[in-house]
């Protein structure tokens, strides 16, 4: 059932018994796959299963946008015009701004600090389309992601819509974060809008010391799912990047948060951080 996942130059560390254990607790599905970067191990869970990414997408919407803006000059400050029938129900920002609209730079500072779900769709409007994202994570070497609708849609789970693999996530995440998935501005600017994310206190920022440095995004969906996805900084060594997303049997169950924060205990703790 625990699989440890191999980076092309580092070891296999053994995947935790914890993690078994911690899956049987929380009754349901979960996948883990963690980077370190610095010795290249990695230590998994259903590293290869398919996961509802939920709004861990949005990570990938905004950085879709950004590699955009490269060909597109001035897309950044562009003045985005809506209507309170686009406005969802989760929109705590994009709620607050139409009678002005909001600039994209906004809309994706929105999009990731707090997950605005109105702010996605309008993102994906300028990308025209989930396939605009999908083309461009393939662009990244990504193969297994897929995008298929906007919010709130993307949170129900339908067969492999909107799903990724715990594995391929972190791979687009270091891309996108620590190397050249996106030119150096773009690759500052989503890194601090992901370290300001204000959703994330509960999950992996829950697990890691004080001191250390987190990047992150989360996610929820309509049967319970609960993501995160984060590059992490620990003091004096080089960045973890991992993703927890959890399926639990019960719709209603409130584990999903402090199973991602346990999950990331026992990650780092088998990397000695």
């Amino acid at each position: 059932m625990v699989a440890a996942g191999c980076s092309r130059n580092g070891n296999r560390r053994p995947a935790p018994n914890e993690l078994a254990s911690l899956e049987k607790d929380f009754g349901g599905r979960i996948g883990v796959y963690a980077l370190d970067t610095g010795s290249g191990d990695t230590v998994g869970h259903r590293t290869d299963e398919r996961f509802l990414m939920c709004s861990t997408v949005k990570t990938f919407i905004v950085s879709a946008i950004l590699h955009r803006s490269l060909s597109e000059p001035g897309l950044l400050d562009r003045r985005i015009q809506y209507t309170q029938s686009d406005v969802l129900e989760w929109a705590p920002i994009t709620s607050q701004h139409v009678s002005t609209g909001m600039t994209v730079s906004e809309l994706c500072d929105a999009t990731l600090r707090y997950s605005d779900n109105t702010g996605a769709n309008l993102l994906i409007a300028q990308l025209g389309g989930p396939k605009e994202t999908e083309k461009f994570v393939r662009s990244l070497g990504d193969n297994v992601t897929r995008m298929d609708r906007t919010e709130v849609q993307l949170n129900i789970p339908d067969g492999d819509l909107d799903t990724s693999t715990p594995q391929q996530l972190v791979a687009n995440l270091r891309r996108l974060v620590l190397d050249e998935g996106l030119d150096s501005r773009g690759r500052d600017l989503l890194t601090d809008w992901l370290k300001r994310n204000t959703t994330g206190d509960q999950s992996i920022r829950a697990a890691v010391p004080a001191g250390w440095t987190v990047a992150d995004k989360t996610g929820g969906g309509f049967k319970g799912e609960t993501n995160d996805i984060a590059v992490i900084w620990p003091p004096g060594r080089a960045p973890i990047v991992m993703a927890v997303l959890t399926v639990p049997e019960d719709p209603t169950s409130t584990k999903g948060k402090p199973t991602i924060a346990a999950a990331t205990r026992i990650v780092l703790r088998a990397f000695g951080a």
